[in-house]
């Protein structure tokens, strides 16, 4: 009796233990098991740019695609932690750094189309630093491959939010200055009561497109292009579209402040100094706001995979 009930309590682990086994782990290949959740470490390279008031292309300035000026693009990076289930959904936590930049000055060849813009010779440049978490929608992976493999290529769509940080620069004299305290735009003077100061950190939206190329069981390849929306204008420091009194910089600033303002907040005299300071034309426009976006290839290694 002692024994049927030990070889009963055997069969019985036994099956225990093969049941707890399919019920967290499926074949990926001849060669390992799956997790329904696996982990991917990796780290990215590429590109960013921005779309501001500031540069763009020939014309009168316009949304998006069509006022793009590759020659502005910089190099980012970065470093990504994923929970991919099932190859279908894919949450993503992501730390992205890179610099944006765009200055009027590049307009010079088609100053004659650009009513303005490339007189007005302002340019910025800033570091981005950003953590965005977001999620990864495969929707190849959501049929039923039953038997066959499934493709290594996966287009996916991602969407999330970001937190970001900026500081955008100017170069005056051989030294660059941060404008945010230099309130070029009369933010939080009384005389303009409106205009208040940005904030350096903010919140974005992420959203994009990209490829997964699974090149072996522990490595992933992707592709991808991400657009942030963002919720300010002030990316390059610019936005209104009138230039304020700068005489007021001295009531607002240091000394040593007010001076660099002054030469600052507008330099279409740099341009045309021959034109008096009222034929000055519009600073920035308001009606949109600056967005950035990255171009980056990620290469990361899949952690959970067993072999079998």
């Amino acid at each position: 009796m002692r024994k049927k009930l030990k070889a009963l309590l055997i069969v019985v682990c036994a099956a225990s233990l093969h049941t707890q086994l399919r019920a967290q782990y499926y074949y990926y290949n001849d060669r390992y098991y799956d997790n329904a959740v696996v982990f991917e470490l990796g780290a990215s390279g590429g590109i960013m740019n921005c779309l501001t008031d500031l540069g763009g292309n020939k014309g009168i300035g316009k949304k998006f695609i069509k006022d793009l000026n590759w020659k502005n693009t910089r190099p980012s990076f970065g470093v990504y932690l994923l929970a991919n289930y099932e190859d279908k959904l894919a949450l993503r936590l992501e730390g992205t750094f890179g610099e944006v930049m765009a200055y009027d000055s590049i307009l010079k060849d088609v100053a004659a189309t650009t009513t303005g813009r490339y007189e007005r010779n302002l340019s910025f440049k800033s570091r981005i630093s950003e953590v965005q978490l977001a999620l990864e929608v495969h929707p190849l992976m959501f049929r039923k491959f039953d038997d066959d493999d499934p493709p290594r290529f996966s287009p996916y769509a991602i969407a999330g939010a970001g937190y970001f940080s900026f500081d955008p620069k100017a170069k005056l004299g051989g030294t660059w200055y941060s404008l945010q305290p230099l309130r070029l735009e009369g933010q939080g003077f009384k005389e303009y009561p409106d205009r208040k100061p940005y904030k350096l950190n903010q919140i974005n939206i992420v959203s994009g497109i990209g490829v997964k190329y699974q090149i072996s069981p522990m490595f992933n390849a992707r592709l991808e292009f991400v657009h942030r929306t963002l919720f300010t204008d002030y990316l390059d420091d610019v936005s209104l579209d009138s230039y304020i009194d700068p005489s007021l910089f001295n009531n607002y600033l240091t000394p040593a402040q007010a001076a660099v303002a002054q030469q600052l907040y507008q330099r279409k005299s740099e341009i045309t100094p021959e034109e008096p300071a009222t034929s000055i034309n519009e600073r920035g426009d308001p009606k949109n706001n600056d967005s950035y976006f990255s171009f980056q290839f990620k290469l990361g290694m899949i952690l959970g995979r067993q072999r079998r």
